[in-house]
């Protein structure tokens, strides 16, 4: 008795337990919150899915539940075996089609949307003028961070996407190192970012992100690709069309003055330390061998996953391996003469980097 009672309160507490976790997706992350036309298309496969698998749950229990109560000792006594149904064609029949057919419901919206969603015949739609239609990016994912070039308008980013919303943003897809995984939840799926092969795809977004709680949608890397998998994060910026073609204009040309004595000091050290490795244009190419810095000063974060502070900054140029394991980065050490940077030098560069903006 008290064995069962120990279950029911089991039950009850897990129950409890779904209906609160129910609410824990934020609507800039979750899956079960789409912010497009292919995570709603997904979406709803999940539920359809779901509720065939709730279906098939149910119609068991009520058998198992109508057989112990109609055949129980107390009832049919002890020495009673029930009518043995093994051979019987009828049945084999219903529990071989059922499964069928359930399978053929899931099937036919699953193949149609794979079909639909690999469907990147549109990236290459040219205007009268002879314009690409279309935003096509190429996506890089590289230990532990991500490259975004846009080849049709001839910029680069990292770390935050910016697309416009309402249309088809298509997407290239790369690795430069190991295998990565390219996925915004509340878009669509992940898709596999390979080196020996590109995989293309696109996504919609149907609302601006900058009501969301950051202002940001946020991507993750969803493959084991090293120490710092969990931390190679970046974010989403969605912006109606005529705002994103503002923002592509400015990219293109970009010139960052410093501003101030300590933030001309910083440009100096940059400039003799960092500028191997990273750019302060958008303007160019993908294959930069650290982060495009451009938009530095708009983003939210520092290496993908700290706030953006001026205390972050310098504590991730100070040391990033102790922030982000395994990340290529030079430690200090390596750039600056054999010596970590002082901390009038730290402040310098932070306030240079926190300057780098194209949206302020």
């Amino acid at each position: 008795m008290m064995k069962g009672l120990k279950k029911w309160r089991l039950y009850s507490l897990l129950a409890v337990l779904t209906i609160f976790l129910s609410g824990c997706g934020e609507e800039y992350l979750s899956t079960l919150t789409p912010a497009g036309q292919v995570g709603k298309e997904q979406f709803n496969l999940l539920l359809l899915s779901t509720g065939i698998m709730a279906i098939v749950i149910v119609v068991v229990l009520i058998i198992y539940v109508l057989a112990i109560v109609k055949f129980r000792r107390s009832k049919v006594g002890e020495n009673v075996i029930p009518k043995q149904v093994e051979g019987s064609m009828t049945l084999e029949i219903i529990w071989t089609v059922i499964p069928i057919l359930l399978l053929i419901v899931l099937a036919i919206p699953t193949v149609a949307y794979t079909y639909k969603h690999a469907d990147v015949s549109g990236m290459t739609a040219v205007d009268a003028e002879g314009n690409k239609e279309a935003v096509t990016v190429n996506v890089t994912a590289k230990l532990y961070w991500w490259e975004f070039e846009y080849p049709d308008l001839g910029i680069v980013t990292s770390q935050e996407l910016v697309v416009p919303t309402n249309e088809k943003v298509y997407f290239n897809l790369k690795a430069a190192d190991v295998k990565h995984s390219f996925w915004i939840p509340t878009a669509g799926g992940k898709m596999d970012t390979n080196v020996e092969n590109v995989n293309q795809f696109y996504l919609t977004f149907d609302k601006e992100s900058a009501g969301l709680k950051d202002g940001v949608f946020y991507g993750k890397c969803a493959e084991l690709c090293g120490p710092s998998h969990a931390l190679m994060d970046f974010k989403v910026k969605t912006i109606d069309r005529k705002d994103f073609d503002v923002w592509a204009e400015t990219m293109k040309t970009t010139e960052h003055v410093a501003q101030g004595e300590l933030a001309t000091s910083g440009e100096e050290i940059f400039t003799t330390s960092c500028i191997a490795c990273h750019a302060t244009s958008g303007a160019g190419t993908a294959g930069g061998v650290g982060p495009n810095l451009a938009t530095f000063g708009d983003r939210n974060r520092v290496a993908g996953f700290m706030d953006l502070t001026e205390e972050n900054v310098k504590n991730w140029i100070n040391d990033p391996e102790s922030h982000k394991p395994g990340n290529l980065m030079p430690q200090p050490e390596e750039i600056n003469n054999g010596e970590k940077f002082s901390e009038e030098q730290l402040d310098a560069l932070a306030e240079y980097l926190m300057g780098l903006s194209v949206e302020k």
